[in-house]
């Protein structure tokens, strides 16, 4: 058991997390089709062979 003022920390937390989250999966949701095409394009050009390894040790 927490007192009171923990108790009702923890629950603010909470909420702004699922708020955030919620947040999140709105914009998510928004960008989806733009995100799908973005995908499609970078695995045409990985098929057509215009992309290359990256050493991620040169970054």
């Amino acid at each position: 058991m927490l007192p009171e003022l923990q108790q009702n920390m923890l629950a603010r937390w909470i909420i702004d997390e699922l708020w955030a989250e919620k947040k999140w999966d709105s914009l998510f949701s928004e960008t989806e089709d733009s995100l799908a095409e973005l995908a499609d394009e970078a695995l045409n050009e990985h098929k057509q062979g215009k992309t290359q390894v990256m050493n991620l040790d040169e970054l």
